[in-house]
């Protein structure tokens, strides 16, 4: 009797995990237990790799699974130092495009996967980041603007609404990668509080994504996976 792909992608973790220590079988689990896509968050023309970086691991460490780069006249490169590693953990989506708009094309994909788009900007009269309503159901997107003007003019018309951090200094804004710690911890705070059913990635997502993570950092596991699948279609 044939396998279905299920069935062998099952059978696959489960070999591979022979080459995984017990430690990070476990931290896996951990990590998957309380990852989420119901936050993502978007940088828009990041200026300096160093704070695209940080966004990384901080989107990471608060256990957000994608994060959306819109690459206008810079394009991010990942800082190892900074993201310490978690860079392999998180999924990244780059926007670019030399005859259309990398922010449609964001924005677009984004609504198309069931995300409100808000824009992070200083705006007072903007809602604050505890008034941000938060629905069950409703999945948020969160865009940051570059280092030295923010999200830009074309950002803000297009965005289903502005969010700002209460400010209580002569300084406008936090540096970006303290912006998206504050934003998240408040968000994840509430959403988990309110155990939105829609909060966690479903099993699906956790059975693909511990594939994939197995695959990454297993040696050679290219090759241990054609053997798998040499092995099961012998026997």
């Amino acid at each position: 009797m044939s396998q279905n792909s299920g069935e062998l992608d099952q059978g696959l973790v489960d070999y591979l995990a022979q080459y995984i220590t017990p430690h990070k079988r476990s931290a896996i689990e951990r990590v998957l237990s309380q990852r989420t896509r119901f936050f993502t968050v978007v940088l828009e023309d990041i200026f300096k790799p160093h704070n695209a970086s940080a966004v990384l691991r901080t989107c990471d460490c608060f256990g957000i699974q994608d994060i959306h780069l819109i690459e206008k006249t810079d394009t991010y490169k990942i800082n190892p130092f900074v993201t310490r590693g978690a860079s392999q953990w998180v999924d990244l989506y780059k926007y670019f495009s030399q005859n259309e708009s990398a922010v449609d094309q964001c924005f677009d994909t984004l609504r198309q996967k069931g995300y409100k788009i808000y824009g992070t900007s200083p705006v007072a009269d903007s809602p604050s980041i505890h008034e941000l309503p938060l629905l069950p159901d409703q999945k948020i997107a969160l865009v940051f603007g570059n280092e030295h003007e923010g999200i830009s003019e074309e950002v803000k018309s297009k965005v289903d609404g502005l969010v700002h951090i209460p400010m209580r200094g002569f300084t406008e804004s936090f540096n970006i990668s303290v912006s998206v710690s504050i934003f998240l911890f408040e968000l994840i705070k509430r959403a988990s509080a309110s155990e939105s059913p829609n909060f966690l990635i479903s099993e699906k997502e956790r059975n693909e994504l511990r594939l994939r993570w197995y695959k990454d950092i297993v040696p050679n596991s290219e090759i241990h996976e054609k053997h798998f699948r040499n092995q099961t279609l012998n026997t």
